[in-house]
């Protein structure tokens, strides 16, 4: 039930004193046509409608939850204490420099240490996700082109396997996309690459780990073709957490990074953010990045870049992000930081190798942090889908694995399971992967029903997709 059936006139809990000023109100013109629907409860009742909604919410803290690409992980409390500092949170942007030398402190620290992470040689932390650093990025290489009048570079090279951001980001910053198909091992088909690579490329999105879990093994050669053709090389770090401490992009021959603070660092990146898509980039793009990044020892301040691109967002970006990944990094250390991006690799082949068996997997070869599953044999000998598969999982207490993507994988199930979770929670995830796999051989009906054991059932996607209800109506 929406708050505003539960509201009824009279009931609320606020309790204002008597006004002791004249009461100005808007003049006619000014004024609304009706009435502001606003609910009107008690605060118990306020409680008890969130607290309603909050447990019918799923998040990692509730159970294994496994969506392919995008790093689900456990985000330590100790991050959340050190945002919670009276020293970060009682700031405004508009303070002088002078008096929040501290705070340009972290910002200046996290430079550093993402810089080492990646390879990359300097890095803003405005970009307010992971789409946006994508943006950010391609509007840095378009401001390089454009400062040696190479204007005819018009396009962007994207593999068939990429993030479905990628294509957007890139016609967001006025290019074509120039899309290039997978080879039959799942990386990007060389000499498709080589026939494309002309005068009119402007660079190439690419991320390793790529989106089916491998990682390519002829990635310097494709990043020497960019080159080699003027174009520069964008890594979408949407799967860092794979290679992070162990490999960096810097190092594949990539100028320019986003990562996603989001994912990788631990900071959460539910209920829509806020989130930060960090950009890095190497020397010959550092006089266009956005303003402003900080620099100086003793005395810290903002100086904008000799060619800056311009504000991405307002301000520094979202600043307590940025708290929650310093202390992640600096809770784990130059140890931890690999350490936790080998086991979320050896979680994803533990997995991947106690279900293959079973289930057909559509690269059947050592993944990194993550693998996909192809249910097309499945469904077509019994009937039951990789979306009947993935609601049947929230029956048995898991959230489901991303669905259906990469869309180069018929009947796709993409799972990444991330360092946090203990053997014993992949035991159990794989023990419910092949009960269900036993029971579509069985009782595949009861699949199609899945789920029965939430609030809302299998729900009338294509129904809702093509007469969607946008308004609440009032009665």
């Amino acid at each position: 039930m929406l708050v505003f059936e539960k509201s009824r006139p009279g009931r609320g809990c606020t309790l204002f004193p008597p006004c002791d000023v004249d009461v100005v109100t808007p003049s006619d013109k000014d004024k609304r046509e009706s009435e502001l629907h606003l609910p009107e409860l008690s605060e118990t009742e306020i409680s008890r409608h969130y607290t309603e909604l909050a447990k019918k919410s799923r998040g990692v803290n509730d159970g294994f939850y496994p969506l392919g690409s995008c790093t689900m992980k456990y985000n330590p409390k100790i991050n959340e204490d050190m945002a919670s500092l009276p020293g970060f949170t009682e700031i405004h942007p508009l303070q002088p420099e002078h008096t929040v030398q501290g705070c340009l402190e972290v910002l200046q620290t996290v430079e550093k240490y993402l810089c080492e992470i990646t390879g990359m040689d300097r890095l803003t932390v405005q970009p307010a996700a992971g789409a946006h650093g994508e943006f950010t990025g391609l509007m840095l290489i378009k401001a390089y082109h454009e400062s040696r009048n190479d204007t005819k570079r018009t396009k962007i090279i994207v593999p068939d396997s990429a993030h479905g951001t990628n294509p957007a980001s890139a016609t967001m910053a006025g290019y074509s996309v120039v899309s290039i198909p997978s080879s039959a091992d799942g990386c990007v088909d060389i000499e498709k690459l080589k026939a494309v690579a002309g005068d009119d490329i402007a660079g190439l999105m690419l991320t390793n780990p790529n989106t089916v879990g491998l990682f390519d093994k002829n990635i310097l050669e494709i990043t020497k073709i960019v080159h080699d053709c003027g174009g520069l090389n964008y890594y979408d770090g949407a799967n860092l957490n794979a290679v992070m401490g162990v490999v960096k992009p810097g190092d594949m021959g990539f100028d320019v990074i986003h990562l996603n603070i989001h994912k990788t660092f631990s900071t959460p990146h539910g209920g829509g953010g806020p989130g930060c898509g960090a950009v890095g980039c190497k020397k010959l793009l550092a006089d266009f990045m956005p303003a402003v990044l900080v620099e100086g020892d003793a005395e810290k301040k903002f100086v904008k870049p000799k060619h800056s691109i311009g504000e991405m967002k307002a301000f520094y970006g979202n600043f307590l992000v940025v708290v929650k990944a310093l202390t992640y990094i600096k809770t784990l250390g130059k140890e931890g930081i690999p350490q936790a991006c080998k086991n979320a690799v050896l979680n994803a082949n533990y997995m991947m190798d106690k279900l293959k068996d079973i289930y057909t997997m559509a690269y059947d070869q050592i993944c990194m942090h993550e693998f996909v599953m192809s249910l097309e044999d499945l469904k077509r000998k019994t009937g039951v889908s990789a979306m009947d598969i993935a609601k049947a999982l929230i029956d048995n207490g898991m959230h489901p694995p991303t669905m259906y993507f990469p869309l180069i994988v018929h009947e796709a199930l993409m799972v990444e399971p991330t360092e946090t979770e203990s053997k014993e929670t992949l035991d159990d995830a794989i023990a419910v992967f092949r009960k269900l796999y036993e029971q579509a051989q069985k009782d595949p009906e009861a699949l199609h029903m899945a789920p029965v054991t939430t609030p809302v059932g299998r729900l009338d996607e294509v129904g809702a997709a093509r007469n969607p209800v946008l308004r609440y109506k009032w009665k």
